[in-house]
């Protein structure tokens, strides 16, 4: 068990490196952020994929850190903090940041800013000064009570935790409204375009094409427009094994295709190559659902009916699409044996989104 230590000031003052500028929205939630942790006030941010969460976070962080200050930001998936250590060593350099996932490599060096799974904060006691926990609705998270713990017991007793995510659930919704939490909301990309719209296309017999060996005829017509287009792309699978099916058949047609799930041991380099245009796109199940942003990437689901793609996971699964100045939109389709109240939910609730100013 790792117990707090007292604030301690970083051996040299945190270097702070971001040059980007935030937009007006992103502005007005970062200043309500850092007033809710001024007043060591819980805060909800609630803000579209896309919005430029981490941005908004930048800021608050960096003040905390100029003061001495030991944060935390704590996310249910390994992916999450796999995309974020990368950005967050750029932008706070000569400070130790460490990252803490299943496998990651144990360091004892006292880190003034830790990003970790929040099955990692099992390690922590009394630790931090402030907690942010960043993709606040994702499993396992948002369903295990002792996860939850977690979070409180790595905390120190008076320290403000800040919730992050595009799809709050209604339990954290009504917490907040209860114990009168500070609230940011943003409805727009940081880039001002629009959050594309998914569209429904009918795929019936699915498993039975691939138990043949088969690509159905709609879905292999749209991944086959991705390649001859050069656009990388992401096919959703409702299970392990449906996807284990299909991926032989799609490296038929194209070889660098690869298939990835929470118990890859790749999974990291593959979504590596994929960005770096080393593949031409992946085949996975919910666990590429958030935290992952590729440039112009295009987006499938098939089997968007099956239980596993919840409303909230259809909106983070069509918010990958389209987060790029430079590619502001994009396809996202969800490939269905059946319309459910789960899609038609997803989709009004981007049509919502688009509708704020």
């Amino acid at each position: 068990m790792w117990k707090g230590t007292k604030t301690r000031k970083s051996k040299s003052p945190v270097q702070f490196a971001w040059t980007g500028n935030l937009t007006s929205h992103q502005q007005k939630a970062a200043d309500e952020l850092a007033q809710s942790i001024a007043q060591n006030r819980n805060h909800l941010l609630e803000a579209v994929c896309g919005a430029g969460k981490t941005e908004i976070l930048f800021a608050a962080i960096y003040e905390l850190l100029k003061i001495g200050k030991r944060v935390c930001v704590a996310t249910p998936r390994t992916d999450v903090v796999l995309e974020l250590y990368p950005r967050f060593q750029q932008v706070f350099q000569k400070i130790t940041i460490h990252a803490l996932y299943g496998g990651a490599e144990n360091n004892a060096e006292f880190a003034q800013l830790v990003l970790a799974t929040t099955h990692q904060l099992y390690r922590f006691e009394n630790a931090f000064d402030v907690m942010i926990v960043d993709e606040a609705d994702a499993f396992p998270y948002t369903y295990d009570e002792a996860l939850q713990r977690a979070v409180m017991k790595a905390k120190k007793a008076d320290a403000p935790i800040a919730f992050v995510t595009a799809t709050p659930s209604n339990k954290l919704l009504l917490q907040q409204r209860k114990e009168n939490w500070g609230y940011s909301f943003i409805a727009r990309r940081f880039h001002g375009y629009p959050l594309p719209v998914p569209r429904f296309q009918s795929l019936w017999n699915y498993e039975k094409a691939f138990q043949k060996n088969k690509i159905p005829l709609k879905l292999k017509a749209w991944f086959e427009q991705r390649l001859r287009q050069n656009e990388p792309f992401l096919i959703f699978f409702p299970t392990i094994e449906l996807m284990e099916q299909a991926t032989p058949v799609f490296q038929k047609i194209e070889s660098t295709i690869e298939s990835v799930h929470s118990e890859d041991p790749n999974r990291k380099e593959k979504v590596l190559q994929l960005r770096n245009e080393h593949r031409k796109g992946l085949l996975t199940t919910t666990i590429l659902e958030r935290g992952i942003t590729i440039k112009n990437v295009q987006v499938a689901v098939v089997g968007a009916e099956n239980p596993v793609f919840t409303s909230s996971a259809l909106i983070q699964i069509s918010g990958r699409v389209g987060r790029n100045v430079q590619y502001p939109t994009g396809d996202i389709v969800f490939f269905h044996h059946g319309i459910t109240i789960e899609m038609d939910r997803a989709r009004n609730k981007i049509l919502e989104m688009n509708r704020y100013e």
